[in-house]
């Protein structure tokens, strides 16, 4: 435990957002559930909200430093549990991307962007000050690939490519010069080809149908045409809870997963949308005045590693409802139903909360 701190430094205003945008997920969980197989995930979302605010304040007060002490361990043990999916794994639809214990599934995904954001962090807070090398790119590139090349073969496309802002961000804070950016740049282009070649079918379907899912409107562009439909239909005021007609005749997917900011557009409309989105540029911003107040290097680049994830999960969540990236199965933060997502998300605000309420300490 640090010394010197207490809750009552906690981030009131940070928390508040948080739980704010957590209550519109749950009412919107429950909106587009209600009549549904799904009736009473709200509930089952409001139980890990309150468990994540408990694990929020718990990494609080422990100090990050003593974390980072430990990465190189939990990193290890990371990669033992994504090869144990591949054994213990429970398969779903064709993915195994979940440990069963009874009846508590858990997504070892989700805790790697946190591991990864550590470890990056030690890395580069104990990188000399003249900035990082080509080499040093190479290595962090390595530590970030292995994990998200396992995530890929699950697969879970989704969850690796939230690995790379995290990379992206870190170096580029970290000084990595706009030549090795571009070096990284033309070989990801390289590479990108092979990796089309080795993905499965529909997720290649799902890169390529959302510039033209009108080509496919019954297969792969289906759930984007049902989206923008969903979003559009709500115009200015929306249709109101549980009256969404897309939502509530199920012709949206998944509407209290990965699509429920669409289900939310249609039944807030564009102001709702609009006041959503900046409910979560305040969380955004806020993250960053923490960065800028942090007491030292490793505690910046934490609340960067996770502004990155955040604002990342965000972007393709809300682009892809309108078309603007490929549906990649991305939640978006504290909205979408899912509990490892939540307990994530908690998690690594209570990291930045560490950071924050150490700022004054000696």
């Amino acid at each position: 435990m640090g010394k010197q701190v207490s809750l009552k430094d906690t981030d009131w205003l940070l928390l508040s957002l948080l739980l704010v945008v957590s209550a519109i997920g749950v009412v919107q969980i429950y909106s587009t559930t209600i009549h549904t197989k799904f009736a009473g995930a709200h509930l089952k979302q409001i139980a890990w909200i309150l468990i994540g605010l408990g694990l929020l304040f718990l990494f609080s007060l422990y100090d990050y430093h003593d974390l980072l002490n430990h990465m190189p361990f939990l990193y290890m043990v990371t990669l033992l549990l994504l090869l144990a999916v591949f054994v213990v794994g429970s398969d779903v639809s064709g993915a195994r991307r979940w440990i069963r214990l009874g009846s508590f599934g858990f997504q070892v995904s989700e805790p790697v962007k946190l591991v990864i954001i550590l470890l990056l962090a030690r890395f580069f807070s104990d990188t000399p000050g003249e900035g990082v090398s080509l080499s040093d790119a190479v290595k962090v590139l390595a530590a970030v690939g292995v994990p998200a090349v396992l995530i890929m073969l699950q697969p879970d496309l989704g969850t690796a490519l939230t690995m790379v802002p995290i990379a992206l961000v870190m170096l580029y804070l970290a000084g990595l010069k706009p030549r090795y950016f571009a070096m990284l740049f033309l070989a990801a282009l390289m590479v990108f080809p092979l990796a089309l070649h080795h993905m499965k079918p529909y997720q290649r379907a799902r890169i390529t149908s959302f510039l033209n899912p009108e080509d496919d409107p019954r297969k792969s562009g289906y759930q984007l045409l049902q989206s923008k439909i969903a979003v559009g239909s709500g115009h200015w005021w929306g249709k109101g809870i549980a009256q969404g007609s897309q939502t509530q005749l199920w012709f949206l997917p998944v509407p209290h997963t990965d699509f429920i900011y669409a289900a939310f557009s249609e039944e807030h409309g564009f102001l709702g949308a609009i006041v959503g989105l900046l409910l979560y540029l305040m969380i955004l911003l806020r993250l960053l005045q923490i960065a800028q107040t942090s007491p030292d290097l490793a505690g910046t680049y934490i609340v960067v590693g996770v502004m990155s994830v955040f604002f990342f999960q965000i972007l393709v969540n809300i682009g892809m409802v309108v078309g603007y990236v490929p549906v990649t199965g991305i939640p978006l933060p504290l909205m979408s139903y899912g509990g490892t997502s939540v307990l994530f998300t908690f998690i690594a605000m209570g990291l930045v909360n560490s950071v924050q309420v150490r700022r004054f300490v000696n």
